[in-house]
């Protein structure tokens, strides 16, 4: 008889990328995290960095380093104004790049937003088994990107693939 499958908590980092935000208004940060925790994985960290390359260089390749980070989700800065510079910052930081996560997200958009989606700059990556997602800042397009792409691949129980079984140490069971 085959045990049962249980699902491995996740330990999850979340980066709000504003120039604006505190913790007291960071809507989108507050929603990743009460959905990360909703689906039964575990907020490490939380921040949030200004709208500075280097600033969200340093955050996010702390984390990457960090054995005890398996996921990033980063929230903001990912459009077309002069000051969104999220992917610029992140793509450098990759192993690998996944290479579908930004035009799934923008098909997924188009259905909501129509020609806007295209504005949208979302990425996603790989980088010393941490898996890195970088969505829009609105509430909208982080629980998109949650519901759609990210929930299923965080999940260990997915098949025929999935993230959760190759990043970083699992968040202990509750």
């Amino acid at each position: 008889m085959t045990a049962p499958i249980t699902m491995m908590p996740v330990n999850v980092a979340i980066l709000t990328i504003s120039d604006k935000r505190t913790a007291q208004d960071d809507s989108s940060g507050t929603l990743l995290s009460e959905l990360v925790k909703d689906a039964g994985h575990a907020v490490v960290h939380r921040a949030i960095v200004p709208e500075n390359i280097y600033e969200i260089r340093r955050v996010v390749s702390d984390w990457i380093a960090d054995a005890n980070v398996g996921v990033i989700i980063t929230s903001g800065g990912t459009g077309f104004a002069e000051k969104n510079q999220t992917p610029e910052a992140i793509d450098v930081l990759l192993d690998k790049q996944v290479e579908g996560f930004g035009e799934l997200f923008r098909q997924l958009s188009y259905a909501d937003i129509g020609g806007a989606a295209i504005q949208s700059r979302a990425i996603s990556g790989y980088a010393n088994r941490t898996w890195i997602c970088c969505l829009p800042g609105s509430n909208h397009a982080c629980r998109l990107a949650w519901e759609h792409l990210i929930r299923d691949q965080l999940d260990s129980e997915q098949k025929p693939c999935n993230f959760a079984s190759k990043v970083g140490p699992r968040a202990p069971l509750k």
